[in-house]
C-alpha cells in the first residue's frame, strides 16, 4: 500500500471509530483491518514509518571474507586505484572455483562495507553533446605499477574523444613537455588524425602564467607545436575539473578497469603495450547515451579529423653544453659522458627517455635520460681511450661500476681480467683488457661476451684468442660471396686419358 492510501485509510478509521461503531473490534471487522492498525491509528494520525526488514545475507556470508580481505588490500593501494564492486564481482567470478552469486548481491555487500570506510561524494554533471573531431580533452593522472618488481609511481598522459568516447593512455616517469608533446603525437597516431580543438588543465607544460578570465600566456614550445599541428587549444579555470569532465571520468574509468590490481611489467615499454591493449579492448564498450560501439565511433570520426601532417614536428628540447674535464656534459642538472674531448661544444637533444649528444652533424652518444637530481650517467665505453694511457684508472673507475650495476659486466670478464694481469702483469694485462672492451663497439658486445666466454672455456685466457674467435664468428655469420659468372670463360671439358692408356699398351707389348 502506498504511503497516500495508507493516510487515507487512517482518517477512515479514526472517524468509523469516533462517529460510527465506536469499538476498535467493529472497526476493525467492519473496514477488514486488523486491530493493531486500528490503534495504531487513533495514537496518530500520520503513519509510522515502516519498519527495515533485516534480509537474511544467504550465500554472501561464504564469499564475505574474500571480499574483505580484497577492501583491505584497498587500504593499502592507491586511492584511485582501488576496486569497484563491479571489479569485485568480476575477480570472484574468475578467481574463486564454482562463483555463483549475482552481481547485484556483490555490490550491496560492498555499499554497506564501503559505507563504514566513508564514501566520496558525487556532484550531478549535465550532459553535453559533441560534433564529430570537434574536441578532444587532455589530462594527466597518477598511477602505481611494479615495473621490474619495484612499485613505481608514474605519470600517464590521457586524450579522450568527445564525440566518440575512444581514448589513448600511457605512462611516463615524469609529466615533462617533452613526454607532453609526445603522447599528443603518439595519441594522434592512434585516433587517425588531428581535433580541431583539445582542451587542457592549466598543464605547466602549456601555460607559462594564467592572465585575467580565459586568457592564458602559453609557452613557445607548445605554441609552435598547436601550429605545426593546426589544432586549438581551450583552458579551464583553474580548480573547475568539472570543465573536462569527460577525461576526468575516462581517467577514473581506465584506471577501475586497467591499473586495479596495481599492474606487474618488466619495464615502462611493456607497461605502456599492455595500456595500449586495455585502450584497444575499451573500444568493444558502449557508452551510456551512444547507439555505436566506441570502435565503430572512431572509425566514423575519423573522416573527420584534420588530416596528420607528412613532417613530424622536432620533441627535442636543445641546449649547447661544453665538455669538461670529467668528459662529460651537463643537460638540466644531471652530467652525461660523451667521447669528445674537453671543451669541445656539442648540441645535446633531450627527449621524454633519452638524451643524444651531437657534434657536427652525427651522433656521437646516447643515454637513457634520468629523472634524477645532481646524477652521473656514464658510459665506459667513452673512457677507453683514456684508459688505454691511465689502465690503472680503470679498477676504481665509476663508469666500470655502473656497469656492473647494470648488469654489463659479466663475471667471464673479471675472469679474464685476472688471468691476463697473472700473466702479463697488472699494467699490461689491464691494458689488453681495455683493448679487448674496444672490440665491443665493432661487433657487439653480446658477441665479445660469447667470444670470451668460449675462449675461457677453451682454456686461452688470451686476447689474441678472443679476436680469433669474434673474426671466425663473422665469417661464419657472413661468409664472402663469390660471383663465377664472369669465369665461364674459362671453362674447359676435362681431360680424357683413354689415349694416353692405347700408347702405354704399345710401349709394353714392344
Amino acid at each position: 500500500m502506498d504511503w497516500r492510501a495508507k493516510v487515507e485509510l487512517f482518517e477512515e478509521i479514526r472517524r468509523e471509530y469516533e462517529f460510527g461503531v465506536g469499538t476498535i473490534k467493529g472497526v476493525a471487522r467492519k473496514l477488514g483491518v486488523h486491530r493493531r492498525m486500528v490503534r495504531d491509528a487513533l495514537r496518530n494520525a500520520v503513519p509510522a514509518a515502516r519498519k527495515k526488514i533485516q534480509q537474511r545475507r544467504g550465500k554472501i556470508t561464504v564469499y564475505g571474507e574474500v571480499i574483505d580481505r580484497i577492501l583491505e588490500e584497498d587500504r593499502r593501494a592507491p586511492r584511485k586505484q582501488r576496486h569497484t564492486a563491479h571489479r569485485i564481482w568480476e575477480r570472484l567470478r574468475v578467481e574463486v572455483p564454482g562463483f555463483e552469486l549475482c552481481e547485484r548481491s556483490v555490490r550491496q555487500y560492498v555499499a554497506k562495507r564501503k559505507e563504514e570506510l566513508g564514501l566520496a561524494n558525487r556532484q550531478t554533471c549535465v550532459p553535453q553533446s559533441y560534433d564529430w573531431g570537434n574536441e578532444a580533452q587532455v589530462d594527466w593522472y597518477e598511477a602505481w605499477a611494479d615495473l621490474a618488481g619495484e612499485r613505481t609511481k608514474l605519470q600517464v598522459f590521457s586524450m579522450r574523444s568527445m564525440a566518440s568516447g575512444g581514448a589513448f593512455h600511457r605512462a611516463y616517469p615524469r609529466a615533462t613537455q617533452q613526454a607532453f608533446l609526445e603522447a599528443h603525437e603518439l595519441a594522434f597516431a592512434y585516433f587517425g588524425g588531428v581535433f580541431r580543438r583539445l582542451r587542457y588543465d592549466n598543464l605547466s607544460a602549456a601555460v607559462k602564467k594564467i592572465l585575467r578570465g580565459s586568457r592564458r600566456e602559453e609557452t613557445a614550445r607548445f605554441i609552435a607545436f598547436r601550429s605545426h599541428w593546426r589544432y586549438a587549444s581551450e583552458f579551464c579555470t583553474p580548480g573547475e575539473g568539472h570543465e573536462k569532465g569527460g577525461v576526468e571520468g575516462e581517467a577514473g574509468y581506465f584506471r577501475r578497469n586497467h591499473w586495479v590490481p596495481v599492474p606487474s611489467a618488466r619495464d615502462l615499454e611493456q607497461l605502456n603495450e599492455e595500456l595500449l591493449a586495455g585502450c584497444e579492448k575499451d573500444q568493444q564498450r558502449q557508452i551510456m547515451g551512444k547507439t555505436m560501439l566506441v570502435g565503430a565511433a572512431m572509425l566514423a570520426e575519423r573522416e573527420h579529423l584534420l588530416p596528420l601532417p607528412e613532417q613530424r614536428f622536432d620533441l627535442a628540447e636543445v641546449s649547447f653544453p661544453v665538455v669538461d674535464g670529467m668528459g662529460c656534459i651537463r643537460v638540466r642538472t644531471n652530467a652525461y659522458s660523451t667521447p669528445l674531448h674537453v671543451g669541445t661544444e656539442v648540441q645535446a637533444k633531450v627527449y621524454s627517455s633519452c638524451v643524444e649528444i651531437w657534434h657536427e652533424g652525427r651522433r656521437v652518444a646516447r643515454h637513457e635520460r634520468c629523472y634524477g637530481r645532481q646524477q652521473q650517467i656514464l658510459e665506459l665505453e667513452h673512457y677507453l681511450d683514456v684508459l688505454e694511457k691511465k689502465p690503472g684508472a680503470l679498477a676504481g673507475s665509476k663508469p666500470l661500476e655502473q656497469w656492473r650495476q647494470a648488469g654489463r659486466w659479466p663475471d667471464s670478464y673479471d675472469q679474464l681480467w685476472g688471468e691476463l694481469t697473472k700473466r702479463h702483469g697488472r699494467q699490461a694485462g689491464t691494458r689488453q683488457m681495455i683493448e679487448m672492451l674496444s672490440l665491443g663497439k665493432e661487433c657487439g658486445h653480446e658477441r665479445l661476451r660469447e667470444a670470451v666466454e668460449s675462449a675461457i672455456h677453451s682454456g686461452a685466457h688470451d686476447l689474441s684468442a678472443v679476436r680469433y674467435l669474434l673474426m671466425a664468428r663473422q665469417e661464419q655469420l657472413n661468409p664472402p660471396t663469390i660471383e663465377i659468372g664472369a669465369l665461364e670463360r674459362y671453362e674447359r671439358p676435362l681431360p680424357m686419358l683413354h689415349e694416353y692408356d692405347q700408347l702405354l699398351s704399345v710401349g709394353v707389348a714392344q
